[in-house]
């Protein structure tokens, strides 16, 4: 495995990167508010089919966070970035919940640098009301007072309930990567969710591939919303994760896996082997 830190000669944010495999390069973009951490078993299960990238998203992980405004077309933008520091010229592009309103934004803006696009426990609509104002009472919370929020607001409802029940150790790996994520990060994070636009046009002016995965007891993106964004590309297809919630990749890493080296193998030539 290797563990690379991104020169900043060019932009202001050194992105912090963990990398393994070699093959056709897959992207994949972290949860809210986790880390590139959080794909320790893709790392290691995926390697030996294709060569996996996972950055740390600005303020998140060992990426410095920079002064510039909440946006997530920024993020975006850094991938953009990552992938000419790493000589790729086009990558399969995905990412879970936040990572995936990312990879949405990089669609839009660097349309030419897609081989293919995983959409993980995501949406594409815009935020209503109610949840932007709720974003920004995180944002407000986590500043004043820390990340307790966090663990009582947001960690329930990142988890399955059969991991809940069932895989302590899972739950309690992922609490420790909730309860060190940097309040400025998560606050500047919230903020540009809370700005997304809606992105059904996006996916239905996807000339590549799509993929949809999503955990079966997700209640935070649910099915439902795994089948719309499907349905809204020219070629997307669902894979639903058993025994899973809203972080079907840490929570079912074997079936995630599963999922994404078949959607390689089938819709963009095949694996290395």
């Amino acid at each position: 495995m290797i563990v690379a830190v991104i020169p900043a000669s060019v932009w202001s944010v050194q992105l912090y990167t963990r990398s393994a495999g070699s093959g056709i390069p897959v992207v994949l973009l972290h949860a809210f508010p986790l880390s590139s951490a959080m794909w320790l078993a893709q790392r290691e299960g995926l390697a030996k089919a294709c060569r996996v990238i996972t950055p740390d998203l600005r303020g998140f992980g060992g990426s410095r966070l920079g002064q510039d405004e909440p946006s997530l077309d920024l993020m975006a933008d850094d991938v953009a970035r990552l992938l000419d520091e790493e000589g790729i010229d086009r990558a399969v592009v995905g990412g879970l919940s936040m990572g995936g309103y990312v990879t949405m934004a990089f669609c839009r803006r660097h349309p030419d640098r897609v081989l293919g696009v995983i959409l993980a426990d995501t949406k594409a609509g815009a935020d209503a009301p109610p949840a932007r104002e709720n974003r920004e009472r995180v944002a407000q919370a986590v500043l004043a007072d820390g990340n307790d929020v966090l663990v009582s607001d947001v960690l329930p409802t990142l988890i399955g309930p059969t991991t809940r029940e069932r895989r302590a150790m899972v739950f309690g790996r992922v609490k420790g990567l909730v309860q060190s994520a940097p309040p400025g990060a998560v606050a500047w994070a919230q903020r540009a969710m809370a700005a997304r636009p809606d992105s059904f046009g996006t996916l239905a002016a996807l000339k590549v591939p799509l993929l949809v995965i999503v955990g079966e007891e997700d209640e935070l993106s649910p099915p439902a919303d795994a089948d719309a964004m499907a349905q809204a590309a020219p070629d997307g297809r669902v894979a639903v994760i058993p025994r899973a919630g809203h972080l079907s990749a840490v929570e079912q890493p074997e079936a995630f896996n599963k999922a994404v080296i078949g959607f390689l193998e089938t819709e963009l030539g095949g694996v290395r082997r």
